[in-house]
């Protein structure tokens, strides 16, 4: 069986089924910027741009998940459960008038994990394949 890299609790599962209905299609990305930088940040679909800088980690709740390489760097060893928690962040992010903010919960794969990890695409190797199936 192979490793996932981002996991989401079900208290993050339910705040992404209120955003979808709200908003349709979502998506997130982390970064390593200002502005809550190491919170995971929600947008609609195709309202944040990705590119050759960001990796596709996989998708949490049929939402893609992408970080940027340069956070990934730091972050690849270490996989990422995506949490929700009552208070507001400073970010953009589409959970904020809710009262709650998402989080990222972290620990190490073990050595067994790391050798059956989901591969990564960076944002344009992502937009090519999703390109393809359209």
């Amino acid at each position: 069986m192979s490793t996932l890299r981002v996991l989401v609790t079900p208290a993050a599962e339910a705040t992404i089924d209120l955003l979808r209905d709200e908003h349709g299609p979502l998506m997130f990305h982390q970064s390593g910027g200002c502005c809550d930088g190491s919170s995971p940040m929600c947008f609609a679909a195709g309202e944040f741009r990705v590119g050759g800088s960001d990796v596709w980690l996989g998708t949490i709740h049929g939402c893609d998940f992408f970080m940027s390489a340069s956070q990934f760097e730091y972050w690849q060893h270490t996989q990422l459960t995506v949490d929700v928690t009552k208070g507001r962040g400073a970010s953009f992010s589409l959970e904020i008038p809710l009262g709650v903010r998402f989080l990222i919960r972290s620990r190490l794969f073990t050595e067994e994990e790391s050798k059956h990890m989901e591969p990564v695409l960076d944002g344009e190797e992502y937009l090519a394949r999703t390109a393809e199936r359209e």
